[in-house]
């Protein structure tokens, strides 16, 4: 058991296979949710690793050749939809912060063009001044802020995901 654990890079010690998957999901394992219990350790273990083998040890007694194909296949669906999902999210969330920075210079650049082209006469140049200016600072600063730091929060879930979705999931006896 020792030499078992020292040659993995993760192991999951599990009692059955049910300790993959969520109590509350009577389905068959091929589309049973995944236990939050298990993704969290999953997530805890991988933390500072990159590329790893994934071995979940089961008693010797209960491995099943078939139920490990299915299990193994539900596992790598899963992890590969869910990094799918929060890339497409966090592209999205670039491509929404970058709109607004662009947006936002392109209202100053305005507020720019009518203080010094136009040199503001009537009421309606010195109203859109007064609105283009903070408004595009403001959608420039916000831009950026989901860019920088918005986007951030979710790039360590998107790490996780795919670093499961490439790990190699092996069934060990003990």
């Amino acid at each position: 058991m020792k030499n078992l654990l020292q040659i993995s890079e993760i192991s999951l010690l599990l009692d059955s296979y049910d300790d993959i998957f969520s109590d509350f999901d009577p389905r068959s394992y091929a589309q049973r949710s995944l236990s939050v219990d298990f993704l969290r350790e999953a997530e805890r273990a991988s933390k500072d690793k990159d590329d790893f083998d994934l071995n979940l040890l089961i008693p010797k007694k209960l491995r099943s050749a078939p139920k490990e194909r299915m299990i193994r296949k539900r596992l790598k669906t899963h992890f590969k939809k869910h990094a799918q999902k929060i890339e497409q999210k966090y592209k999205k969330m670039l491509t929404h912060g970058a709109l607004f920075t662009f947006t936002g210079i392109a209202c100053m650049l305005g507020a720019v063009y009518i203080l010094h082209t136009l040199q503001p006469t009537t009421l309606f140049q010195n109203f859109m001044l007064v609105l283009l200016e903070p408004g595009g600072w403001f959608l420039f600063w916000e831009g950026l802020n989901i860019i920088l730091f918005e986007s951030k929060k979710i790039k360590p879930e998107l790490d996780f995901y795919n670093k499961m979705h490439r790990c190699i999931i092996n069934f060990l006896d003990y």
